[in-house]
């Protein structure tokens, strides 16, 4: 049984199937956590308007059960005035800072957190995100799903590079052992 708990929650078209989950979730499994991959429920009946209720609905009991690490990616990122609300730490993966409901909660934050996007995706603001926590890895040109232009091979390296911002932010004691 591992220490800690990790709950990943997924985007909209992103679910914990996606790339940066698997790897997310192998790198936590290592670190010595348990995860918890979250699969929306009713996600037709989700309206924008009512993102952060809608997400907080579903992620309030798996959170109860108790949460070392938040880990949310879109979608997921309007989980942020529970972290906050809540002290987890988190990693937010192409969070939504141009949302108020998101950047808001963030900027209350007392526990640590890492934001992981890309200077094509247009939800991303890379200077908000530097205010807003050091912990930030940006990569040039990746879009909402963290995939650059050319060969394929361009975005499995920025997938390496979450991963390892991922890594060593919990290596960095921003997660209590």
């Amino acid at each position: 049984m591992a220490d800690r708990r990790a709950v990943l929650a997924p985007g909209r078209g992103y679910d914990t199937r996606g790339p940066l989950f698997v790897y997310i979730g192998e790198a936590l499994r290592r670190l010595g956590f348990d995860v918890h991959e979250v699969t929306w429920r009713s996600l037709d009946d989700l309206r924008l308007d009512g993102a952060p209720e809608w997400v907080a609905e579903q992620l309030d009991p798996v959170l109860d059960a108790g949460v070392d690490l938040l880990v949310g990616k879109s979608l997921g990122s309007f989980a942020a005035p529970l972290a906050a609300d809540r002290g987890i730490p988190a990693v937010w993966l192409t969070p939504l800072l141009t949302d108020p409901a998101v950047r808001e909660p963030l900027g209350r934050a007392t526990a640590p957190f890492l934001l992981a996007g890309g200077t094509a995706d247009r939800v991303w603001d890379g200077t908000v995100a530097r205010r807003l926590t050091p912990y930030v890895v940006e990569v040039a040109d990746a879009d909402h799903s963290m995939m650059v232009p050319g060969p394929l091979a361009a975005s499995a390296e920025a997938l390496g590079r979450v991963c390892t911002a991922v890594e060593e932010f919990v290596r960095s004691g921003a997660v209590d052992s």
